[in-house]
């Protein structure tokens, strides 16, 4: 393994050592896995639920401020903001 191409992570290192040990088996049925993939994918990302909250006026014109920056309705903003809470890709900064 070369050591000077890209630094990994612990996960992705664990994944290349699997890959070059020949641990990784071909997908007998490629087309049909993608296929139940992407559906489980679509209704993971579906919008199925409604709901509603108060919050502050302030903090729901910050919202709108920072959703008129991104060029998104603020209601889209905040469903996007919450999913990229729930899944750890929005981190907090102090």
């Amino acid at each position: 393994m070369k050591e000077h191409m890209l630094d990994f992570d612990q996960e992705e290192l664990q994944i290349l050592n699997d890959f070059e040990r020949g641990e990784f088996e071909s997908i007998r049925d490629f087309q049909r896995e993608k296929k139940e993939l992407e559906g489980a994918a679509r209704s993971t990302l579906q919008k199925d639920k409604r709901i509603n909250i108060r919050i502050s006026s302030r903090d729901l014109e910050r919202l709108q401020m920072q959703a008129a920056r991104e060029g998104v309705p603020y209601q889209t903003y905040i469903a996007s903001s919450l999913h990229k809470l729930v899944s750890g890709r929005l981190k907090e900064i102090r």
